[in-house]
């Protein structure tokens, strides 16, 4: 099989039938032996019922259907381990991605070697209060994540080898750094393709401003993993071991500078007097804490399952 398309969606009933209609034709168009893969993630109006009459027309329509609403991360997570294409394409189901992207995404990752492209909206039919945000939360991720070639990685139209949907694990509200995710995989050759946006034809967006807050959240969290996943200790325990000596030190300074005092018959106070002991003693209190934080993540990271699951190109 050419293609899988993987549609997730949220209440988007009036669109399904139309973008299904689109991804057909343009496949038919093409000659690609293709599959869509609709995950219909808990939605409350008639989508469900609408994806059955689809699947009922054609056999090269698929359907997941969540109990409740997870979010977009769970769904493409369904749809990539059902996906059997070569290539995977996933687009959002409210009709502002444009199927006829398809058939030169397909080109990009067959042809031109890439293992992920993602789509750019260069031109954005969304307010100022959208796209503003958009750009700051794509120039910090390109900046932590390496990536600088990517001027929207939250872009819902993409394609992925195969091989890349089989060996990334989306979850939470990763979606937003599937590129990210991919590289820290080992594919490294992930490009751009400036892509159609076009205005939503039905219903209202599903997406609040909290995501952009909850995506700064997110890029920290998967910077953190994939430079101290399986290392904390480096990480917690040289921040632990720096503030414990800046503390021991300037406990040991506060000291001396009293000897010194009473040595030289000049006035002096307690040592618990000073705002310098305890403070020095929170830094040292505070820098175990950290150590220790590190020695439990290291125990924790050595005995995980997965500490050993590397990522194998080849074998001959």
């Amino acid at each position: 099989m050419n293609i899988s398309v993987v549609v997730p969606l949220f209440n988007e009933e009036e669109s399904l039938p139309e973008l299904y209609a689109w991804i057909e034709r343009v496949m038919k168009a093409n000659g690609f032996s293709f599959e869509v893969i609709f995950v219909n993630d808990g939605s409350t109006d008639r989508s469900w019922e609408v994806i059955e009459k689809l699947k009922a027309q054609s056999d090269c329509v698929k359907g997941i259907k969540f109990r409740r609403n997870y979010g977009k991360s769970p769904a493409l997570y369904c749809g990539f381990a059902e996906a059997q294409g070569e290539v995977v394409i996933t687009m959002d189901a409210d009709l502002q991605d444009s199927p006829d992207e398809i058939p030169e995404l397909y080109r990009m990752i067959t042809e031109d070697g890439y293992d992920l492209v993602s789509g750019w909206k260069q031109k954005r039919y969304d307010p100022l209060s959208k796209t503003l945000p958009t750009k700051l939360f794509n120039a910090t991720a390109r900046k932590v994540s390496g990536i600088p070639n990517l001027h929207d990685f939250n872009c819902g139209l993409k394609a992925y080898r195969k091989d890349v949907v089989k060996n990334i694990e989306v979850y939470g509200e990763m979606h937003r750094y599937i590129p990210y995710l991919a590289k820290n995989a080992g594919f490294q050759k992930i490009g751009e393709k400036v892509v159609h946006h076009q205005a939503r034809k039905y219903g209202s967006t599903k997406f609040g401003f909290n995501r952009f807050f909850n995506g700064y959240l997110d890029l920290i969290s998967l910077w953190f993993l994939s430079k101290f996943g399986v290392k904390p200790m480096h990480f917690f325990g040289l921040l632990g071991s720096l503030m414990f000596f800046i503390g021991m030190i300037s406990v040991i300074i506060v000291g001396v500078s009293k000897l010194h005092a009473m040595y030289n018959g000049l006035p002096y106070r307690l040592v618990t007097d000073s705002p310098y002991f305890y403070l020095s003693l929170t830094a040292m209190i505070i820098g175990t804490q950290l150590f220790l934080a590190g020695f439990l993540g290291e125990l924790i990271s050595r005995n995980a399952p997965e500490r050993n699951n590397y990522q194998i190109e080849k074998k001959i």
